[in-house]
Formats: structure tokens, sequence, C-alpha cells
């Protein structure tokens, strides 16, 4: 997918640029910085000593040495103060910056790590929302595969209020799953004793199971003719109908192009679950709208799914942010939306 959030080391990512949150004068930092460092080897300092001085907000490449990159990108972040010294605006040029350096040094992928979320003290919340904005945008216009890398799944933060709400949303669908469950195990075991108990000696029957009426055997063609649309049918279906383009739906949708060709070219074609609810969220579906559009590629919203239920939290107001929900997937540990 066009953006990703992963959980790893990024001195093990296999991407064409891993950017490196670099100390703005010419020695090795700590944190990121050091473990860049350490894998790619000796030559990556020299490399930047020839670099100078960077300033906050901007970024130089130099070659990624030992790493499995090709290039390594040093930005300097800014220092948290108190959001009132333009920490945001510098932060957000970091990734531009490093974005426009890749894209000028031919790169298909690229690794961030989450700047100045570290030592130098930005909110968790605020470096994610400056983060995926400025990709946000890059990606609008640009073809590129980036990834967001956290090595720690607890230094991943979303909005407390946001993580509450959504929390509660999913333990009272959890609580309506087991209660429908119950409750209708219970009618079951009801029914069966009702009908064993139809008839009493010589009393008139309390009630009498009455068997279906047999149905009428119906070919194999009588079936297929009431087939609907496939997904792919009903996908480009749906964004004529919405008077959207191909490149606003499959970017909305946080899947790459070469993928929404195989899906345009395959009437037959199979998305996974999350590539057809991410469609579902570029193309602002509602919840039946949603259930009736996954289920054309054989799927269905569970709430015996949290992933399903964070999706529906999200679809039941309205709010369609492909970027946002896949925040919020990530932070409750389930997998994101796209391909």
């Amino acid at each position: 997918m066009p953006l990703e959030i992963v959980r790893n080391d990024i001195t093990k990512m296999q991407v064409d640029a891993i950017v490196n949150t670099a100390n703005p004068k010419p020695i090795v930092g700590g944190g990121v910085d050091r473990a860049i460092h350490k894998a790619a080897g000796a030559e990556l300092l020299a490399a930047r000593k020839k670099i100078g001085a960077i300033a906050t907000g901007k970024a130089e490449i130099t070659p990624a040495y030992g790493l499995q990159a090709k290039f390594v990108i040093h930005t300097v972040g800014p220092v948290w103060q108190d959001g009132k010294h333009g920490e945001r605006e510098l932060l957000s040029s970091c990734y531009v910056n490093s974005l426009q350096l890749a894209t000028d040094n031919g790169c298909g992928s690229i690794a961030f790590p989450l700047i100045s979320a570290g030592v130098f003290s930005c909110p968790s919340e605020i470096a994610i929302a400056v983060a995926t904005q400025a990709i946000r945008d890059f990606l609008c216009e640009h073809e590129m595969e980036v990834y967001l890398v956290v090595f720690d799944q607890k230094a991943f933060r979303i909005s407390s209020s946001l993580f509450e709400d959504v929390q509660s949303f999913i333990d009272e669908r959890y609580i309506e799953e087991l209660l429908d469950e119950e409750y209708s195990g219970d009618f079951r075991g009801r029914r069966r004793l009702f009908e064993a108990q139809s008839y009493l000696g010589d009393e008139a029957p309390i009630a009498k199971a009455v068997s279906p009426a047999p149905k009428k055997k119906r070919s194999l063609e009588d079936l297929l003719a009431e087939v609907d649309d496939s997904f792919s049918e009903a996908l480009l279906r749906l964004i004529d109908a919405k008077g959207k383009t191909d490149p606003e739906v499959y970017k909305r949708a946080n899947v790459d192009r070469k993928l929404f060709s195989k899906i345009r070219n395959n009437p037959a074609y199979k998305p996974s679950k999350s590539t057809a609810l991410a469609f579902a969220v570029a193309l602002e579906l509602n919840l039946d709208e949603t259930r009736d559009f996954i289920g054309r590629a054989g799927y269905a919203l569970s709430h015996s799914s949290k992933a399903d239920i964070i999706v529906e939290y999200f679809i039941q107001r309205a709010e369609y942010d492909i970027f946002a929900i896949n925040e919020t997937l990530f932070a409750f540990e389930q997998p994101l939306l796209g391909c």
C-alpha cells in the first residue's frame, strides 16, 4: 500500500531510502541516528561529515553503505517546546524535503521513523498527525511506497479521547455479539423442547412443526442468471456513479496503481478483505452499502472482529479518512486497510 505503518527495526527495512533523524552537527547522536550509523558502518559518518551542519527541517542524502537500502536521507527534526515556535511546520518540512530528495533520486520506496517523537519530545499524536498529513499530500501527486516505522508499539499513541471512544464502541459491539449468541442459543434450545413436547398423551397438540414445502430444483443456469455484479464491476460502476476518477479513488483507498489496474482489467478479481473495505471507505459508502459491496467479494462485517468494528465506527460517523482509520487500527494492533 502507498502508506503503511509497520512495527520494525528501521535498519532492517528493504527500501530504496531510509530516513535518519540526524543530529544537526556531523556527529552521531542517539536513538535512530546511532542505530542507523551502527548498521551502515563507518563510511556513513564519513559521508555525513562531508555534508556538514544541517538546519532544522532540511534534508540531505548519502549512500546507505552497509544497510539494505540504497540511500540514507538525513533530516533534522525540531525539538518540541510548546508548539508555538513553528515546530509543526518544521516537522512537516522534514517529511516534505525527504520525500522530494527520494523522488529526485529515483526512489520507489522510503521508510521514515516517527521524527521528533523520541528524545526531541514531540507528543506522539502530534508527530503522527504531522507525518501522515505531509505524506498524504505527497501521495496525492506522486506514486511511492511510504513506510512509517515504529519500533515500539507503545510509542505509537493516537489521541486519548479517540482511543477511549473507539474502545467503548468495540466493547459495546462485543457485548451485543455475546448477547446475540446467548439468546439465539437459548431460543434454539427452547424451540427444540417445545417441538419435542408437541403432543402430551391424549391432549391436543400445543404446537405442530410444519415442514417447509420442498423446493423446486433449479438449474445452474437459473442460479447464475441471478448473480449480481462482481466486486470489480461494482467498484467501477460506483466510481462512475459517485463522479470520481480512478486515481482519486485508489489513492483515497491507500491502494497502489498496479493493484487497481489488476482489478479494473479482471472482472473476476477477488481482493483481500482489507482492500475491499478500503475501497468502501474511499467511495464513502454507508454501512448497508458497505455490506453489500464487500459481500460481492465474499466478505461480511463481523462484530467478532475488532478490525471490522473499528471500520464500522468510522463509517457510522461518516469519517472516511483512510489514514486516520489505519492509525487507529495500528494503535489497536489490527491489520491496516489497503493492499
